[in-house]
């Protein structure tokens, strides 16, 4: 019986984990089992053993220690094995890698310089509600007609889960010109194309992206859409807006995710997060 397996059909039918998710899950649980041998009769010094030896990125070598703590956490709950060799597990530590993000001004000058892009109002629209909303670019380009609620989007995220994000009035307008601009195109999709997906792909709202930065006299490698999305957190936070909701916006499973954007702030600012929020001093993990 190959345990791997059953326990990929479970994340995959349980836990709604993406195929990309279930991927990486196999390959790193298939690389720990040629080294190691038979998992479930391995002991905490074979994982301890296994993960030392490894000569990787220690990103690389906490992913594989993750799965393999994610896989044995399965397996005991299974009642399959009574020991978990991964509960004393010494993790690599790993320095923590600040969010890079645009100023307002930088912002405004990145959305005013769309105008100058072929497709000006579709991208104009683009990088208006990924700074109002705090999406992920695959969230924007596969964003469905269904998802605007007028002044929300209903997004569907990571895992299969819902989450309602508000629109301020601006990027309303913005979305409602772009529609009509748009019109009735026979696709389910807000900002449609002819790719092979149907909509405007991740590679090619990046390249238009980095011209629109160009025009704009903003060095592109400053420029992608993840450094939107951190803008979009990190302006607000540093406007007084509260960390939980911040998490709900950008979809956060875990609120020490999104405490991140502590560091980007102003250094009072940033104290007073650190020592008024209750997770504050939690482990804080990769985006």
């Amino acid at each position: 019986m190959n345990y791997i397996d059953i326990f990929l059909e479970a994340l995959s039918a349980e836990k709604g984990r993406s195929q990309k998710t279930l991927t990486a899950y196999r390959s790193d649980l298939d690389d720990a089992q040629n080294k190691i041998g038979d998992l479930l009769n391995a002991t905490d010094q074979d994982i301890q053993k296994y993960l030392s030896n490894l000569q990787e990125k220690p990103s690389s070598i906490a992913r594989k220690a993750s799965a393999l703590r994610t896989f044995y956490k399965f397996l005991m709950l299974e009642k399959i094995i009574k020991t978990n060799p991964t509960s004393n597990l010494e993790l690599p530590k790993r320095g923590r890698t600040l969010p890079k993000y645009l100023s307002p001004e930088e912002i405004e000058l990145l959305i005013s310089s769309a105008g100058d892009v072929k497709n000006s109002v579709r991208l104009r629209c683009m990088i208006e509600l990924l700074y109002a909303s705090g999406l992920r670019v695959s969230e924007l380009c596969e964003l469905p007609m269904t998802a605007n609620l007028g002044d929300r989007l209903l997004i569907h995220g990571k895992g299969a889960k819902e989450r309602l994000v508000p629109m301020h009035q601006n990027a309303q307008n913005v979305l409602y010109t772009w529609l009509q601009y748009r019109g009735n195109i026979d696709s389910k999709y807000i900002f449609p194309s002819n790719s092979n997906t149907g909509h405007i792909t991740r590679d090619g709202f990046f390249k238009i992206l980095k011209k629109c930065a160009i025009l704009a006299g903003i060095e592109p490698e400053r420029v992608s859409p993840h450094v939107l999305r951190h803008s979009f957190a990190s302006h607000l936070l540093a406007g007084g807006a509260n960390l939980r909701v911040i998490q709900t916006m950008l979809g956060h499973e875990d609120i020490s995710t999104t405490q991140i954007y502590t560091h980007v702030l102003p250094e009072q600012l940033r104290k007073t997060v650190e020592s008024a929020h209750p997770l504050a001093h939690n482990e804080i993990k990769d985006i």
